[in-house]
């Protein structure tokens, strides 16, 4: 069994916050061990929760419309979300939520190993990146930050409320193969001059 399998079995059994009360099953998140891009969002749907697995509602959809758009195919990259179970009537992740959960996101990340992180939406977002910053600024534009690239992006539920931002949307998703890329560059190219340029 993988190490990612082992700790999906944790998260399923996990009661450190009521949320578990709630819902019918935890969503870990899917995707490879060896994803270069992880995708977290904020919280399992209704759909998600009944089926165990991330973004597979109308929200869902969408992101496959994305990572298609971006040739990026769904079983490469792993989806997962900052609270592994739904909250009631799909309301926002509390704080007390988000940091009983933290540690589960820790050690996904930690397995994993991605090169670039995209954040959907702003609970995700204020994991890596200052709660003063405004995802309406600072959307697809990549930050190194440690070993890895954060890059915040408008959650895709947004599109389905706001129909203005999926233009936003798509644009920034058409982005991740170029800053994959120079990722990939860099690793290979010794000046250190290099990899500051791409940022």
């Amino acid at each position: 069994m993988s190490l990612l399998a082992e700790l999906a079995r944790e998260i399923m059994r996990c009661q450190d916050c009521d949320l578990h009360r709630t819902s019918t099953r935890a969503v870990p998140g899917e995707g490879p061990e060896n994803a270069s891009i992880v995708f977290i969002g904020e919280a399992p749907g209704w759909n998600e929760d009944q089926q165990g697995r991330p973004f597979v509602g109308p929200a869902g959809q969408f992101l496959d419309q994305l990572l298609a758009s971006a040739n990026l195919p769904r079983d490469k990259v792993y989806i997962t979300n900052i609270v592994k179970h739904r909250p009631p009537s799909n309301r926002d992740p509390l704080r007390a939520e988000m940091k009983a959960c933290e540690k589960w996101l820790d050690k996904q990340l930690e397995i994993i190993k991605p090169k670039i992180i995209v954040t959907l939406g702003r609970y995700s977002m204020a994991k890596f990146l200052s709660a003063s910053e405004s995802i309406s600024k600072i959307h697809g534009v990549a930050r190194k930050m440690d070993n890895m690239v954060v890059v915040p992006m408008y959650h895709p539920a947004a599109a389905l409320h706001q129909q203005s931002l999926r233009k936003t949307i798509e644009a920034d998703f058409q982005k991740l193969p170029q800053v994959l890329a120079g990722l990939e560059q860099v690793e290979v190219a010794t000046p250190a001059a290099q990899q500051l340029s791409m940022f």
